[in-house]
């Protein structure tokens, strides 16, 4: 995984980068201390160096945490069929997860930006649309 994230920013992110496009990811480095080191235990520390290792110091400009309550997470994601490894643990995964996510962005909010996902679709689209403009007006 982490392999194939460093070939992902020097093949793909960076030069996008570079050339002055905006970059979308729907998970990166914050994904990966939610769900090894939040949900499975996997040191967070070790996480963090591991990240620094293959991207240096970079960082998303901007990481928007969807959140809400594990249970309603869960339920949504089982609604769409096909379940997953991931769907398939337990609710307290799940709760770990969700504290996980919120704990990154607590530590780091000048880049983290936390949408109440519970709320009707217009109202986090909105959310969204809301953030990415305020950072594309600071850029």
């Amino acid at each position: 995984m982490v392999a194939a994230r460093r070939s992902h920013l020097v093949e793909t992110i960076r030069p996008a980068l570079a050339a002055g496009r905006i970059v979308l990811c729907d998970r990166f480095c914050d994904s990966t201390e939610a769900y090894q080191g939040y949900g499975r235990g996997v040191p967070r520390d070790a996480l963090r160096d591991l990240h620094r290792l293959i991207a240096g110091d970079f960082m998303p400009a901007l990481t928007l945490i969807l959140d809400l309550p594990a249970a309603l997470g869960l339920a949504r994601a089982k609604s769409r069929g096909g379940e997953t490894r991931f769907e398939a643990e337990t609710l307290a995964f799940h709760e770990r997860l969700r504290q996980g996510f919120l704990a990154i962005a607590q530590r780091e909010p000048q880049r983290c930006t936390v949408i109440d996902a519970a709320q009707p679709v217009p109202q986090v689209h909105a959310a969204i649309l809301a953030a990415v403009h305020e950072k594309l007006a600071g850029a």
